[in-house]
């Protein structure tokens, strides 16, 4: 019978405990060896190591003058601030978004630039990135050379592993290994991420899914994303690709095949809008959907017809992931919320009427408007959670956990 790597068990372990001090915010050596399963003697060993490695701080409890009255004081262990300092980023076609964060995810600073990024050069939007970057770690009141790593969150498919950015609306090309680019051009390990992985995380850590280890995300932006959470960690696909869900199939029709993104993605929704005016203005400055909220209040017929359809298309695709998975909770966040009741009305009614009678009730719905803030915070916690797996002081990739 095969056994397994110790090396790997023990990166499991530790980041076990990690994790746990981090959820629970202070705790005592004991409680961790009750939630984590591992015994006192390793619980001992590896909260060691984290507090010689600067990871973890020892706080004791109580006052120490009583410690001989009442026996030995309660030692609570939580994580340390200034172990770490990371940049986490949302890039979207209109605006980018940055935080720095210190070990504990929590902002000591955040920059957003309000500018158009999509189909510039490669160049043009790693010099836009660089910049914000250098800018938002200087906000911080730190040099770049105190920053850990750098985390970018991209709608698209992306290979989380490599870097690589196989497609995205952002970019002109495809297939851009833009981790290195980034890297490189900031002397920093720069990961690459798709949004909505990021998203998912900063839910997972501070918002609508911290009770849970098992969820799912589905992200309604200019692209359809998707993020699902097993046992409190992303499942990606070969080679660590995110997931597209505005490529999954709905059917086939007189065009072809019909997919997720034709009825309600973001230019499906606004398209048939007039090339002039107004609207055509808030589209282009990416204030689109913001813009038709007001025209739908207004009873604009079009607009509330295409609401209703990519409402009826996301409840169908809903339904058939909560079949697949029976996640306790699926969260939706993105800018088609501001879409409103037409939207949200039409996806609660296809979903209750695809949704198979065996799982009816299995998985609560939740509507999330998050700030882009909050993107950004995900991104900076995808790099907290590498820097959590990786065996401290060491370079290359982290254990598959």
């Amino acid at each position: 019978m095969k056994t397994a790597d110790p090396e790997l068990m023990r990166a499991i372990n530790r980041f076990n405990v990690l994790d746990t001090i981090r959820r629970a915010g202070s705790i005592a050596r004991i409680e961790i060896s009750e939630r984590t399963q591992l015994s006192t003697t390793t619980v001992s060993a590896i909260t060691a190591s984290l507090l010689d490695d600067g990871l973890i701080l020892a706080r004791t409890e109580g006052d120490l003058r009583e410690a001989a009255a009442r026996g030995r004081p309660r030692v609570m262990l939580e994580l340390n601030p200034d172990a770490a300092r990371v940049v986490g980023a949302k890039i979207a076609a209109n605006r980018m978004v940055f935080v720095v964060a210190d070990f504990r995810g929590e902002v000591q600073s955040t920059l957003t630039l309000a500018l158009r990024v999509d189909r510039q050069p490669i160049s043009v939007i790693a010099d836009l990135i660089e910049d914000g970057v250098r800018r938002c770690v200087v906000d911080a009141n730190l040099a770049l050379d105190e920053i850990d790593s750098v985390c970018l969150g991209l709608p698209g498919v992306i290979e989380h592993r490599t870097g690589h950015v196989r497609s995205s609306p952002i970019f002109r090309e495809s297939g851009v290994d833009f981790a290195r680019e980034m890297s490189e051009r900031l002397g920093v390990t720069t990961i690459v991420e798709s949004d909505a992985h990021a998203i998912t995380l900063a839910h997972h850590w501070f918002g609508e899914a911290r009770d849970l280890d098992d969820m799912v995300l589905v992200s309604l932006e200019q692209t359809l994303g998707l993020g699902v959470l097993h046992g409190g960690q992303l499942f990606r696909g070969a080679g660590g690709l995110s997931h597209n869900l505005g490529d999954l199939t709905l059917g086939i029709g007189p065009q072809g095949t019909v997919r997720l993104a034709s009825l309600a993605g973001e230019s499906a929704i606004l398209g048939d809008q007039p090339s002039g005016g107004r609207f055509a203005e808030a589209i282009r400055l990416g204030r689109g959907m913001a813009h038709a909220k007001t025209l739908i209040a207004a009873e604009d017929n079009a607009l509330i017809s295409a609401a209703i359809r990519a409402g009826e298309a996301c409840g169908m695709a809903l339904a058939n992931i909560v079949t697949l998975f029976a996640p306790p909770r699926v969260i939706l966040v993105g800018s088609s919320l501001a879409l409103g009741q037409p939207f949200l009305d039409s996806l609660r009614e296809a979903y209750s009427l695809a949704i198979p009678p065996s799982i009816k009730g299995v998985t609560e719905l939740v509507f999330d408007q998050s700030t882009d803030e909050t993107w950004a915070q995900g991104a900076a916690v995808v790099a907290l959670r590498e820097l959590y797996e990786s065996p401290w002081g060491t370079t290359g990739p982290a254990p598959a956990l």
